[in-house]
């Protein structure tokens, strides 16, 4: 059985402001997307999931595109949903008039009309042609293949060890589960790699002592 999700007063909030949410699972994100003429990968605590077996509830489903794929996905989706590029909390109705994202970098919500819950949120990655960027850090970048795996469903997910990184930041309640989740499960690389990334660019981040504590306990096992 999933873990049910702690929903903070930030969320009760963020659900007033901009709706209720009932994310796809991953095989309906790779159905609707079957044909679409570009990559896309799953992100955030669904591909944590989908790596470590163990499941949890889920306010959302993160799904990246390399920007330069925007108009091929709003042809691929057509009229059966409606775009909203959101800007950290802006949000315009992408449509003919205004058919680009807010900015290169946007997340774009989806949902079939105004009634409907939010069922997918796409993040634009800027990089391109078979080339993964880090939203955060312009300096982390590798070819696509290096930094994502694929599922026996034939999906495709972020590394990990990327995704928490990313988690690292803010270390909601959900980031702590998907931590421990995935701690058993990492190899020794993929557990050095995370632990130096985080004490690069978070020093004082609690998730070192537990990502130092693994890694000796890989390295000696």
């Amino acid at each position: 059985m999933a873990d049910r999700l702690v929903l903070t007063e930030e969320d009760h909030q963020f659900y007033r402001v901009y709706g209720p949410w009932q994310p796809y699972r991953p095989d309906q994100v790779a159905q609707l997307l079957q044909g679409f003429c570009g990559p896309w990968w799953i992100v955030g605590g669904q591909a944590i999931e989908a790596f470590a077996g163990v499941p949890r509830e889920h306010e959302d489903v993160d799904i990246s595109i390399f920007s330069s794929d925007f108009q091929a996905l709003r042809a691929h989706i057509g009229d059966r949903f409606h775009l909203w590029s959101n800007d950290g909390g802006l949000l315009r109705h992408v449509t003919d008039d205004h058919p680009e994202p807010l900015t290169p970098l946007a997340q774009t919500w989806v949902r079939e009309h105004a009634m409907a819950p939010w069922v997918m949120d796409f993040i634009l990655n800027g990089e391109g042609d078979g080339i993964w960027g880090a939203r955060r850090d312009i300096d982390l970048t590798a070819p696509l293949d290096e930094v994502t795996w694929i599922s026996p469903a034939g999906i495709r997910y972020l590394n990990p060890e990327l995704v928490l990184f990313f988690k690292a930041r803010l270390q909601r309640p959900k980031d702590q589960v998907d931590l421990t989740s995935c701690l058993p499960r990492l190899s020794y690389e993929q557990l050095t790699w995370l632990l130096g990334a985080v004490r690069e660019a978070y020093p004082d981040n609690p998730w070192i002592a537990r990502l130092d504590e693994a890694s000796r306990d890989r390295d000696v096992s």
